[in-house]
């Protein structure tokens, strides 16, 4: 299976509101592909890793961005592109903001996934549907119930549940690092960044995998929806209304003259 058969599923069995989304890390900035906009170069600033992937679940942009073109400090040093200062492992970036001490903020920076120099290259988001390589990764971003619809595929034959971790921090490593690290699909609590700077919505989840799972989660679709889980969630319907007294009165007033 590739991307652009990943997609079409997606959009048959999910139907998502915004593109599906392959990410994949290329050594080589020759091996880019050539229509990836650089974010420094053709948008003239720096972006986040989650900007990255909102241009190209929203756009349909695809964007090729490496520390050059990145402006979260945090996403500097969890892709690799910088060395974890002192500071930062510290925990003075958590403390006072998301943790009450600098011990609970080196905690939490601690679990923040992070690629080493040598996994570290340029981070690549792009539509599937426009694929011109097959992703790394891919993330799904949905409602909850997009969402559970993709963990009930992705389970299907597998069984059991999916552990996610989540932390309200840099989403972006979550989304991409952990499953190329864990080889587990993850469920995604977007974060305060992602909503701040990526206009991701209250309502959004999101949903990331491996994409060597990508033909188990297609089938696992195909035999979830089979099996009767589907989306749009369908309602049940099959009861009979209850009306108030006035409506009930009115109703007995038809049977009286028959």
């Amino acid at each position: 299976m590739n991307a652009k058969e990943l997609n079409q599923a997606i959009q048959s069995y999910v139907r998502t509101e915004t593109f599906p989304v392959g990410v994949k890390i290329i050594k080589e900035e020759a091996a880019l592909p050539a229509r990836a906009k650089r974010p420094q170069r053709d948008l003239g600033y720096q972006i986040t890793i989650c900007q990255s992937v909102s241009f190209s679940r929203r756009y349909g942009w695809s964007i090729a961005m490496n520390g050059a073109d990145l402006s979260c400090p945090i996403a500097q040093v969890a892709f690799g592109y910088e060395e974890q200062p002192a500071f930062y492992a510290e925990g003075n970036l958590a403390c006072g903001m998301y943790t009450d001490t600098l011990e609970a903020g080196a905690k939490s920076e601690l679990d923040v996934p992070k690629f080493s120099a040598e996994e570290s290259g340029f981070y690549v988001s792009y539509p599937l549907e426009r694929a011109e390589v097959d992703p790394d990764v891919v993330v799904i971003y949905g409602n909850a119930a997009q969402v559970m619809r993709l963990v009930a595929g992705m389970l299907y034959k597998r069984g059991g549940s999916i552990p996610s971790t989540f932390s309200a921090r840099a989403d972006c490593a979550d989304i991409a690092i952990k499953p190329l690290q864990t080889g587990e699909p993850q469920v995604i609590v977007p974060c305060y960044g992602d909503r701040l700077f990526a206009q991701t919505q209250d309502h959004e989840m999101a949903f990331s995998f491996h994409f060597r799972d990508a033909t188990e989660l297609v089938e696992g679709l195909a035999g979830t929806q089979k099996g009767g889980v589907r989306y749009p969630i369908p309602s049940f319907l099959r009861y009979q209304a209850e009306f108030p007294p006035t409506y009930q009165k009115l109703a007995g007033l038809f049977g009286e003259g028959k």
